[in-house]
């Protein structure tokens, strides 16, 4: 076995699990789920069937990762976020045959004690914060913070708030330099690293705190 599971987690026959993953304390992984390489899942993370997790994924400590849901690779989930798929749930009606589709694209971040109702796409590198409600889709590098969730702003790669637009609508992340615009209404793009390409190595691993570089932007 290439995957680490600790003696108190079960992962049932017919789960696939990718190299190098670790799935840690009191967590269950049903028949059906694909588990790509390199994943982390902390204490009592439950991943059901019919779920496809990508590589690179971290998901911590009580989360529940539902039938229908799609996660890409470099997706993080933070602490007791909320994963959903069924809109309307009735315990007296059935709708086993009716499970909606999640997608939450590469790089994005879901906060702690976040909610995300299902049938919903949230984009590459979205941000949502600390206990947001998302009820529709969410675009690539979009902040979205309160109930119901709205967007406050746009977020580079390495999770900083992008502000203070150059004259040609150039926004620079504080810590990595990568340069983003606003190629169409409500459309950001990375002018230095495409979105589906991985971290060059130098950048992949931060030097600095959050706030010091809050405070230089």
């Amino acid at each position: 076995m290439d995957y680490f599971v600790h003696e108190s987690s079960y992962v049932d026959e017919g789960a696939q699990v990718g190299a190098g993953t670790k799935i840690w304390h009191f967590c269950h992984v049903l028949s059906g789920a694909v588990i790509g390489e390199r994943c982390s899942f902390g204490q009592n993370v439950s991943i059901a069937g019919g779920t496809s997790i990508g590589n690179n994924v971290k998901v911590q400590n009580n989360v529940s990762i539902y039938e229908g849901t799609l996660i890409e690779d470099d997706v993080f989930l933070g602490p007791s976020c909320v994963l959903t798929n069924v809109t309307n749930p009735r315990s007296q009606v059935l709708r086993r045959s009716l499970y909606e589709k999640t997608l939450i694209r590469r790089g994005a971040s879901i906060g702690a004690n976040a909610t995300v109702v299902c049938g919903i796409t949230i984009g590459r590198y979205a941000f949502i914060a600390a206990g947001a409600v998302v009820s529709r889709d969410v675009p690539d590098y979009a902040l979205m913070v309160g109930v119901p969730s709205r967007q406050k702003g746009w977020m580079s790669r390495h999770g900083h708030l992008l502000t203070n637009p150059d004259g040609d609508g150039i926004l620079v992340c504080p810590e990595s330099r990568l340069r983003y615009r606003e190629v169409a209404a409500g459309l950001l793009r990375c002018l230095d690293l495409d979105e589906e390409a991985p971290l060059p190595a130098e950048l992949a691993v931060g030097h600095e705190f959050y706030d010091a570089l809050k405070r230089s932007n």
